[in-house]
């Protein structure tokens, strides 16, 4: 799958790789999140994702020129999910629709597990 932003000059062209990168450094930034699940979390086992993995921990969806970025996080005990939630929300947005021009719809976290 590949996103496609056309200006004046011609067509920029990302692959799900690159969003996926730029939405998990993003994450990674916010405090409380210990780190990045894999996306296939089968049997109840979540597997924290080393640094250069992040991308694993995000699925990436275009849809009429707008984003859905999914999210699969682990975040840190004693810490308020929906403020995590929100935080996050907000600077994947924002760092995906400055850096790149695209127009994201919506930002879906999904909280993995919680780590001590």
């Amino acid at each position: 799958m590949t996103c496609k932003l056309i200006t004046g000059l011609g067509a920029i062209n990302y692959s799900e790789e690159v969003l996926a990168n730029i939405a998990g450094v993003s994450t990674m930034e916010c405090y409380g999140v210990v780190g990045m699940a894999s996306k296939r979390a089968t049997d109840g086992l979540v597997e924290l994702l080393k640094r250069e993995n992040l991308s694993k921990g995000v699925k990436v969806s275009s849809e009429n020129d707008e984003l859905t970025v999914e999210l699969f996080i682990i975040v840190e005990y004693g810490t308020k999910i929906s403020v995590i939630a929100n935080n996050i929300i907000q600077k994947v947005k924002y760092t995906l629709e400055k850096l790149t021009g695209l127009n994201v719809e919506k930002v879906i976290v999904n909280v993995q597990g919680v780590r001590v």
